[in-house]
């Protein structure tokens, strides 16, 4: 797997708390960038290769299996974004999981990405070969909300060649993005697209 981050290193990453009510997500001191996505959507496998960690974040066969808001604190060599936290989301469309779990769930993540005042952005994350409704939903109530969102779409090393330009247009378009905005094809077994989602945490560093 490559990515470099270009001269960026990553010098530590850990994980701090999980959090199952609002009371215990850490003080606004250190910037955050939280990820969401629907259940199976590869969100773990995705941040440990972003991390160059193995298991840093439990990869689950089962959907649903993260219940908290997950937070881990990462260290790298870039002055901008030398300390955050990265914030793993519960996923959402877990069919699996009751209804009365996903209720105590989404009060959760309505708290926490609507009032963290050090959240420097989100990223959203879709499977290249299928968006849902869910997800093109929740593209919305996060712009509602105020955030704009970088989408990736995961598994792109599933799509076949053949195909690929075409489901990656359709993903685009399925998911509510119009023409001009970003959306990233990431795969975490041969690390496309990590550079390119490294960059934008830079840019949201920066600003």
């Amino acid at each position: 797997m490559s990515c470099g981050h270009d001269r960026m290193k990553i010098l530590s990453a850990e994980f701090i708390r999980s959090c199952l009510v609002p009371e215990q997500f850490p003080p606004g001191e250190i910037p955050e960038i939280a990820f969401v996505g629907r259940s199976n959507v590869g969100k773990s496998s995705l941040i440990n290769s972003l991390l160059h960690r193995r298991d840093l974040v439990k990869v689950s066969r089962t959907p649903g299996k993260t219940r908290a808001v997950n937070l881990f604190r990462v260290s790298t060599s870039d002055p901008d974004l030398a300390q955050f936290y990265l914030v793993d989301l519960p996923g959402y469309g877990f069919a699996k999981v009751s209804r009365s779990i996903r209720a105590e769930w989404e009060p959760l993540l309505e708290a926490y990405l609507t009032d963290r005042t050090t959240l420097l952005g989100v990223v959203l994350l879709v499977e290249s070969r299928v968006v849902t409704d869910r997800d093109r939903q929740t593209l919305a109530w996060l712009r509602s909300v105020g955030h704009n969102p970088l989408v990736v779409a995961t598994k792109a090393d599933k799509l076949k060649p053949s195909e690929r330009v075409r489901m990656l247009r359709e993903s685009h378009r399925n998911v509510g993005l119009s023409e001009g905005e970003m959306l990233i094809p990431y795969s975490s077994m041969t690390g496309e697209g990590c550079d390119r989602v490294w960059g934008v945490f830079k840019d949201w560093a920066r600003t």
